[in-house]
């Protein structure tokens, strides 16, 4: 049965197990196990290792980096599972900051204020291999972190130690342990839109360049830039004015590749009016006559090059910021081409709920977080009306208590009270 003891060296605290005696020596073999700066945590450390041992499973932690788990073992496990976006997030997360910060440290002893430590390094200075690469070039050091970015890299590095303790290789899961940053005071970034004469500026100067009605798409509907450009024929039907979002052109590494939309609800059929449905109609035109006369075929990208291929996703942000910068329009990025949609709707009349719908927002809470700088002014004018109601119905009784005294004839035995009759 296996035994164990709490040891402490300087101020960390350890969980000592000893697992029967080495054959080899006659020694009992112990393995000591960091707990941190608490002796409470060393006491549940060992409670759990010894549970764990009387239930025949793994108590003995691999002698591995975290660079090694993390680069060998785990993240090509993640590859087939992934979106490759996804992916791709976590890889660069991995070598750009957890590697130089903590690749060398062993899974055994990395300890929760290590990871403490880590996030706060990074809010602070952000990546150390960016900072190192900058130090006595005169460049301004980098920015720390935001809050969002750190979170990210918590949740992953949650998920690969969560995993590498259900299998056994570590003995508990310390980033579990450790404080994330919190999310709950960040700064929302101030979302940009613009006025409706300023859109219709924008359109009227893109009428004639190639990608002008996929802007002109992305401005009516609100759908994201890999939203537009992964749109195929199939997708568009022009008699019931209706495009359906299926599928996204995103890059991942400046590769290009179609990928399925972001979020399930990001899967959606968006109504179209007559104005789009035109500007389609004579877009499918000119593809027709690029083809040779030929209409494109019902998979083919609808937003492409002359020569069939399609546009890269950062050229095609890049047009967009070179045509606003020679326009006497207020700066902003293709997203809030999305924004300006959802803004106008909102400024309208329209419905929240509807507006979350055509944009894909998982739930109209989420809508009305983003956009709650438009609200003040629907509730103002939803006071308005509420006021304008009660003010409507005491005019209403008012008149008809009027007309009431004004038909009673003082001379006309029928029209006394009660208490008037002799």
């Amino acid at each position: 049965m296996m035994r164990g003891s709490l040891q402490k060296k300087g101020d960390k605290w350890y969980a000592v197990v000893y697992d029967g005696v080495n054959p080899a020596t006659g020694k009992y073999r112990r393995r000591w196990v960091q707990a941190g700066t608490r002796r409470g945590d060393a006491e549940k450390l060992l409670a759990e290792l010894v549970k764990r041992a009387h239930a025949g499973e793994t108590v003995v932690a691999e002698k591995l980096t975290l660079g090694d788990y993390l680069l060998e073992r785990w993240l090509p496990v993640q590859e087939s599972r992934l979106r490759r976006s996804t992916y791709d997030a976590y890889r660069r997360n991995i070598e750009l900051h957890v590697i130089p910060a903590l690749g060398r440290r062993k899974l055994d002893q990395l300890t929760p204020d290590d990871i403490d430590l880590f996030y706060a390094a990074l809010l602070k200075n952000g990546s150390k291999k960016r900072s190192s690469s900058r130090a006595g070039t005169g460049k301004s050091q980098p920015k720390g972190l935001s809050p969002k970015s750190v979170h990210n890299i918590h949740v992953m590095l949650n998920k690969a130690l969560s995993d590498a303790a259900r299998k056994g290789t570590v003995v508990r899961n310390v980033v579990a342990l450790a404080d994330a940053p919190s999310l709950q005071a960040r700064k929302r970034a101030e979302v940009k839109a613009w006025e409706i004469d300023q859109l219709v500026g924008f359109l009227d100067a893109t009428a004639s360049h190639r990608m002008g009605p996929a802007f002109y798409l992305a401005a009516h509907t609100g759908m994201r830039r890999g939203e537009v450009l992964g749109v195929r024929w199939r997708d568009i039907d022009l008699d019931a004015r209706r495009v359906s979002v299926c599928q996204a052109l995103v890059s991942v590494a400046y590769q290009v590749s179609i990928s399925d939309v972001k979020t399930g609800t990001s899967r959606r059929a968006i109504d179209l009016d007559p104005d789009v449905v035109e500007v389609l109609r004579n877009w499918l035109a000119v593809r027709t006559e690029e083809c040779d006369g030929a209409a494109p075929g019902a998979d083919d990208l609808v937003f492409v090059k002359a020569d069939g291929e399609s546009m890269h996703p950062d050229i095609f942000s890049q047009l967009f910021d070179r045509t606003v910068a020679k326009l006497a329009v207020p700066s902003i990025s293709l997203h809030d081409l999305r924004h300006t949609h959802a803004t106008l709707l909102l400024k309208s009349g329209v419905h929240v709920k509807v507006v979350s719908e055509r944009l894909g927002h998982a739930n109209i809470a989420f809508t009305m977080n983003v956009y709650q700088h438009v609200l003040p002014g629907m509730q103002a004018a939803a006071a308005d009306t509420f006021a304008l109601l009660v003010r409507n119905e005491r005019e209403r009784t008012s008149g008809i208590t009027e007309d009431a005294e004004s038909n009673v004839d003082d001379d006309d035995p029928d029209d006394l009270g009660a208490d008037d009759v002799q």
